[in-house]
């Protein structure tokens, strides 16, 4: 049975307009209305996890999280654009304009020996990773029930107040991320908790508490529990949000970069090139992010996973075999391979094999090629992808400098340039026929 008494510690903070900085000018439209809606039909509501957390750091939230009492059926019930999702952990997305607003109900806090209790439930399994976590309680329970004291802190439209049950607002002040609760229970409930320590820490330039830091190396191996499509998401939030350079290394520091890349983690261990290549990678992938430029998951996992294709694709020469066919079989089995621990999926493993595969043509420069080769839609990762390949240390016969100089290029010289190419043939005049006298030849 899951209890739905209140926590008797905690704080109880409820700090008034005129004690914070945060103002209700931060909110989007769309969060606003769904508040303002769900107040209305008399149930309570509140703003709660980064939404509130950003602005009091003085960063522009991207996206609004609310908090109610209401149930997913009956917030569903209330937003004609909305639906329920998961199961693990039921929220329901209300649909308003562009923009998803992620509504989810107040969590009761568990017993020890939880059982299901009809449609709600609270499930653990043998590891003690959470399988359902559906029961309903207070606002005060679903502040415990939260990962970092930073996320538990609540705004109320109502009267614009703060309410802080878990200290957040003070660790804020101190640029602190501390785990409510005990750090290892709640790693065992959920090990995805350990990434999100990890890219919390780097985004917010925060201190991680020691005690919430301390398990996390020794328990990096719980994320075998996690589904390989979970982390495949969780992976994405960790490396395209423009801090990936220092998150890489905390990942590094902390055993979680083995854990999702085992391979990978191996091989880089004994190269400096490998540690520079997927270093300046992430570098360039923070500045892009800088500079309001995308930054596609399948670059990113064409970076972290080249080097086992890279190495298979080294055993398969040794073998004999012919380069092109070795690289297809070490690109599938370096993608194969990663599955298990990171699921890659298929709209992006095409795209990486092919901008691995374009690697040796674009160092090749076949003349027959070129024009081909630039207009191929992967053409401009490959080509970036060449360029840390030997921004890494690797000779690849300049080719990268020779592709950027063809770009800048005009036609004219373009050509000249194909022309000049090792190899390429001339092309022959052809020999002057002599008219005909008569019809006939002469």
């Amino acid at each position: 049975m899951v209890s739905t008494s209140e926590p008797s510690d905690g704080l109880n903070q409820v700090i008034p307009r005129s004690e914070h900085t945060l103002s209700r000018s931060i909110l989007s439209s769309a969060a606003l209305n769904v508040l303002q809606r769900l107040s209305k039909a008399g149930y309570r509501a509140l703003l709660v996890g980064g939404g509130v957390r950003d602005p009091l750091l003085g960063i522009t939230p991207k996206d609004f999280d609310v908090a109610t009492d209401a149930t997913p059926e009956q917030i569903h019930n209330l937003f004609r654009r909305s639906r329920i999702i998961g199961r693990r952990f039921q929220i329901v997305h209300v649909r308003d304009g562009r923009e998803t607003i992620e509504v989810s109900t107040f969590r009761a806090a568990p017993q020890d020996d939880p059982q299901p209790t009809g449609k709600n439930k609270f499930e653990l399994g043998s590891t003690g990773q959470i399988i359902r976590d559906n029961q309903f309680g207070s606002i005060k329970e679903d502040a415990f029930r939260r990962d970092f004291t930073v996320n538990a802190l609540y705004y109320d439209i109502k009267d614009f107040s703060l309410i802080d049950y878990t200290g957040g607002l003070q660790d804020l002040q101190q640029r602190t991320l501390k785990m409510i609760g005990d750090p290892l229970q709640r790693y065992r409930e959920d090990p995805v908790r350990m990434i999100r320590a990890i890219r919390l820490a780097s985004k917010l330039a925060f201190n991680l508490d020691p005690a919430t830091a301390a398990p996390i190396k020794q328990n990096a191996k719980l994320l075998q529990d996690v589904s390989p499509a979970r982390l495949f998401e969780e992976v994405n939030k960790l490396f395209l949000a423009g801090y990936c350079h220092e998150t890489y290394h905390m990942t590094l520091q902390y055993g979680l970069f083995e854990a999702l890349f085992p391979e990978a983690h191996s091989l880089i261990q004994d190269s400096e090139s490998l540690q520079l290549f997927i270093s300046q990678a992430l570098i360039n992938s923070d500045n892009r992010v800088e500079q309001g430029k995308p930054v596609v998951p399948a670059f990113l996992f064409s970076v972290l996973l080249w080097p086992q294709a890279h190495k298979r694709h080294q055993q398969l020469l040794e073998a004999g075999e012919p380069p092109v066919p070795a690289l297809q079989k070490a690109s599938i089995a370096a993608i194969s391979a990663q599955q298990a621990y990171v699921s890659i999926p298929k709209r992006f493993t095409q795209n990486i094999r092919e901008m691995w595969e374009m690697q040796p043509r674009l160092i090749q420069r076949r003349k027959n090629r070129i024009y081909p080769l630039l207009e191929h839609p992967r053409f401009r990762a490959a080509y970036d992808f060449l360029l840390l390949r030997e921004q890494s240390g690797e000779s690849l016969e300049n080719a990268g400098q020779w592709w950027t100089d063809f770009q800048d290029a005009n036609k004219e010289q373009r050509d000249a340039m194909v022309d000049a190419l090792p190899g390429a043939k001339k092309k022959r005049s052809r020999p002057r026929r002599k008219k005909l006298q008569n019809g006939n030849p002469p």
